[in-house]
């Protein structure tokens, strides 16, 4: 789903999300396919865990991969769109995508992807706000991005303020309960919960 999200704003042209940015940025720079970029994004941001002492799961070797196979696929399948009206069913769609996958894939609490880990890691080692580190780390991506080339638009800023209000929304559609006492697995104290208040 965040591969395909991701997809459906390239294809929209209306501007991508932060991450999205960056690897059309390097994406044009390299020659490779986003995909491509996205793993190797990935896998890069995994190796900075190191030194803020996170610790990968299962989603998050999997988020590596399948986000940019994901991506590849769905560029593949689904046309660039011509119309405003058509740009903008693939840019709300993208959103929308995107914030379900994001409830899913915490809820499963398999572990982070490499880009939020990284942000929960900054903000248990630096002391700092989940929303400042993310909106630090998002800021310098995007910076980045547009700065090679990557596409920066309506969608960018429309994605920046519909991300965390879908974000909370389905992680309490997906949250699921605890055995026995009807309470949700996203912990108060936990990244996820800090996540969920934002």
């Amino acid at each position: 789903m965040y591969g395909a999200s991701s997809a459906l704003l390239v294809r929209g042209g209306l501007g991508l999300e932060p991450w999205g940015v960056l690897h059309q940025g390097l994406a044009e720079l390299t020659g490779l396919s986003m995909g491509v970029v996205a793993i190797a994004v990935g896998a890069a941001v995994l190796l900075l865990w190191i030194p803020i002492r996170q610790r990968p799961g299962l989603g998050t070797v999997s988020n590596v991969f399948a986000v940019g196979l994901a991506i590849d696929a769905t560029l593949a399948l689904v046309p660039a769109a011509h119309g405003l009206p058509a740009r903008i069913a693939l840019l709300v769609a993208g959103i929308v995508l995107n914030g379900v996958a994001t409830g899913l894939y915490i809820a499963a609490r398999f572990g982070p992807g490499p880009r939020d880990g990284l942000m929960t890691g900054l903000h248990r080692l630096t002391g700092r706000s989940v929303r400042l580190v993310r909106t630090a780390i998002e800021v310098a991506v995007v910076a980045t991005g547009f700065a090679l080339g990557g596409s920066v638009g309506v969608g960018t800023v429309a994605y920046a303020l519909a991300i965390g209000p879908l974000a909370q929304f389905f992680l309490r559609v997906f949250a699921i309960p605890a055995a026995g006492d009807g309470r949700t697995v996203v912990a108060a104290g936990s990244p996820e919960g800090a996540i969920l208040r934002r």
